[in-house]
C-alpha cells in the first residue's frame, strides 16, 4: 500500500496548525509556501480535511484553516482517512474458487488465509494510527519548533 505524497504534506500542515495559537488560522498559500509544496493542489486537500471535520476554514482577508477540534481530539487516522478515504486497501476477489486450480466450494467456507492476514494487518496498520494524536506529535517537537512555526505562519 502506497499513500499518495500529499497524505505527507496534510499531516505536516495539521501538524503546524496545531502549534498555532488556539484561534489563529494560516490559509492554504501560507502553508504551501511554508512546506513548498503547490498551493491548489494542497488547498484542495485543505478542503477535505474541512469535509472530514478535522479543520474549520474562515473566509474573508483574515480567513484560512484551523483546528476544528482540540490536537489531542485529532488522530493521524482522522487525517489520513479525511483525506485519502475510509475503503479498504485489501479486497478478496476469491480467486481461489475460480480458474483451472479452483477450489471446490466446501473448501472455502471459511475466509481464505491470505485475506485474513491482509484483513489484520489492515488493521493494525489503523490502530497504530488512531493511537497517535496530533497533540502527540507536537509534543515530540524539538524545542523551538512550535514558535518559530507560529513566528513564520503569523499574519501580518
Amino acid at each position: 500500500m502506497r499513500l499518495p505524497e500529499s497524505t505527507e504534506w496534510v499531516l505536516h500542515a495539521v501538524t503546524s496548525l496545531a502549534q498555532l495559537d488556539e484561534r489563529a488560522t494560516a490559509s492554504a498559500a501560507q502553508l504551501a509556501a511554508h512546506f513548498d509544496v503547490p498551493p491548489a493542489y494542497l488547498a484542495k486537500q485543505l478542503q477535505g480535511l474541512v469535509r472530514g471535520g478535522v479543520l474549520h476554514a474562515t473566509t474573508g482577508p483574515r480567513g484560512g484553516f484551523r483546528l476544528a477540534r482540540p490536537a489531542a481530539d485529532i488522530t493521524l487516522l482522522d487525517v489520513v482517512e479525511a483525506v485519502d478515504g475510509r475503503t479498504s486497501f485489501y479486497q478478496c476477489n476469491e480467486i481461489r474458487q475460480r480458474g483451472r486450480g479452483a477450489s471446490p466450494p466446501e473448501q472455502c467456507r471459511r475466509t481464505c488465509g491470505i485475506a485474513a492476514q491482509m484483513y489484520a494487518a489492515e488493521a493494525a496498520y489503523r490502530e497504530s494510527l488512531a493511537a497517535v494524536s496530533i497533540a502527540d506529535l507536537v509534543s515530540g517537537l524539538p524545542r523551538g519548533v512550535a514558535q518559530r512555526t507560529r513566528r513564520l505562519l503569523a499574519r501580518s
